[in-house]
């Protein structure tokens, strides 16, 4: 690892350890008796004990099945819905003023008319997922496209380039950075509405069943590691993300090169 990246790395470590060493302490020294924490090494076992019996681990996958399932069909749909409003005028005119005013409709507002159509098992947790993908997408989609700057196009024409090419080598990798702000808002609202699907919508399998179990019996050890295990994998989901946004930005400038 290069140093200038090893020293992001600890700057960003910084308030993380500061918090984990607190946590630490103030059961070791007494600063606390409260009942509605619980020291980490409590929570450690815990997760040592739900790991050995798999429930922590069915959790996970059941969690992490659904979210992916959501934001691959919601981001696909934004990519071709968002493109297609992009490319086309009259397509716009015709169904961007529903889109529109569909968004403005809350998420949470959608569960019960979900609920209806899809029932109340994965199907419907995943529908609910796919929305909360979708409208990021397609909305940073759309911008993105409407955003190419008029002269490359007029300079791709010039060098007569097929329409394919012109979308290809010219419109899209103009829009890349806002599709990717799409694709990185998708996958952090389609993690949040895992969650929310799995406390709003029946009980199963799943991270969110986890956070219930361990309130409804005030199990804050079973709460805590479920609170810890949203955070990394949010914050995995975005290390993802950025590493894709360089790679494929950077693919995008050697290839403009090319031209």
């Amino acid at each position: 690892m290069k140093p200038s990246r090893l020293r992001t790395w600890l700057r960003g470590a910084t308030l993380p350890a500061l918090l984990l060493g607190t946590w630490w302490a103030a059961f070791r020294f007494g600063w606390t008796d409260t009942q509605l924490f619980v020291p980490i090494g409590t929570v450690w076992d815990t997760a040592v004990r739900l790991t050995a019996n798999g429930y922590l681990w069915d959790s996970l996958q059941a969690s992490l099945g659904r979210f992916l399932a959501g934001f691959v069909i919601g981001a696909t749909a934004g990519l071709v819905v968002g493109t297609a409003l992009g490319l086309s005028r009259l397509f716009e005119k015709i169904v961007g003023p529903s889109i529109h005013t569909i968004k403005q409709v809350s998420l949470l507002a959608w569960i019960p008319l979900i609920s209806v159509w899809f029932g109340l098992g994965d199907p419907a947790k995943i529908a609910f997922l796919s929305l909360a993908a979708f409208f990021p997408v397609m909305l940073n989609t759309f911008e993105g496209i409407r955003s190419v700057p008029r002269e490359l196009v007029e300079v791709a024409r010039a060098f007569a380039f097929s329409r394919t090419q012109l979308l290809r080598h010219v419109v899209l990798r103009a829009a890349l950075p806002s599709i990717f702000t799409g694709i990185y808002l998708g996958l952090l609202y389609a993690w949040l509405a895992t969650l929310g699907a799995e406390y709003l919508l029946t009980s199963g399998k799943g991270i969110g069943n986890l956070l219930t179990d361990g309130r409804e019996h005030f199990w804050m050890d079973q709460v805590l590691l479920g609170v810890l295990i949203v955070g990394v994998v949010g914050f995995v989901l975005n290390l993802i993300a950025a590493r894709l946004e360089a790679h494929s930005l950077t693919w995008r400038g050697n290839s403009a090169a090319q031209y």
